[in-house]
């Protein structure tokens, strides 16, 4: 699962792969693309490697985002992570073939990892449905508004106005497959402000996480993703309003009607809460 931070990491250093087992977010994007010069790839293949198979990730997600189809690099990023217990592999710039492509091999090395799009082009976005259905192994999506704005040739603002028609539209396609879906990571490392308005704009909406390129950005996401305690304990009412038999049709918590998507968003809220919703009493 991505779950609602997700941390790229530079794949060439041993030390940031280390000190990335400390970081209190839910899954890991390991990057052999952008991020590694192309004298390292093979090195940071391997160190990559060795990393996934001995270390202790303590329950967080580890992804690997390849290098770009486009590229002869690609498909050895993959022989370097098939069979280690990496839970997906990221695809920069996808489209329904590339997908397809990267799936067939998968399958032909009976690997058992999952598959994460980043829609990041014009082209990408008005075809995200064709992504998601190009292969079962698409469990999630990324959204990258800066090679989209570039493939559009737009200019970035700390606003984002100019990425709403793809931000939302790559929104409603996680949700009409039921999968996860990152927002675009916000690359002003200093503006935690701006971080915090730009992650609610994706919360608002409908994205379930977001990425994050920095240690320091990981607490201000968590903050806008997770339920407050006042949200928390409004479900909780809710769902032992519904125990007690008050779930006839609709009924009243604190002056406010509850209805079946009001039920649904309690459970929704105490799961993210880490909450078992059969257990409430």
């Amino acid at each position: 699962m991505l779950g609602v931070v997700s941390l790229f990491v530079p794949a060439f250093s041993p030390a940031m792969i280390n000190a990335s087992l400390a970081f209190d977010c839910d899954s890991l994007i390991f990057d052999l693309e952008d991020s590694v010069a192309l004298s390292e790839k093979d090195s940071a293949r391997e160190l990559l490697r060795e990393a996934l198979l001995n270390l202790d990730f303590f329950g967080k997600s580890v992804i690997v985002r390849i290098n770009s189809l486009d590229s002869d690099l690609w498909y050895k990023d993959l022989e370097y992570v098939v069979d280690t217990p990496a839970w997906g592999a990221m695809v920069p710039k996808a489209s329904p073939q590339g997908i397809k492509a990267v799936s067939d091999v998968l399958d032909r090395f009976e690997s058992k990892l999952f598959i994460v799009p980043i829609i990041e082009t014009a082209l990408g976005v008005e075809l995200v449905i064709d992504i998601i259905r190009a292969s079962s192994r698409v469990k999630g999506l990324l959204f990258g508004a800066e090679d989209y704005a570039l493939d559009m040739g737009i200019r970035r603002t700390r606003e984002g106005e100019e990425i709403l028609f793809a931000r939302s539209r790559i929104a409603n396609a996680i949700h009409a497959f039921g999968m996860e879906g990152l927002d675009t990571p916000f690359t002003d490392i200093n503006d935690m402000e701006g971080l915090r308005l730009d992650t609610l704009k994706g919360k608002s909406l409908g994205y379930t996480g977001k990425a994050a390129i920095n240690p320091r950005q990981i607490e201000v996401i968590k903050k806008v993703y997770l339920p407050s305690e006042e949200e928390v304990e409004f479900a909780l009412r809710v769902l032992r309003a519904l125990k007690r038999g008050e779930g006839r049709g609709v009924f009243i918590v604190d002056g406010r009607m509850v209805d079946a998507p009001i039920i649904a968003r309690a459970k929704l809220t105490l799961r993210r809460a880490g909450l078992e919703v059969d257990q409430v009493d």
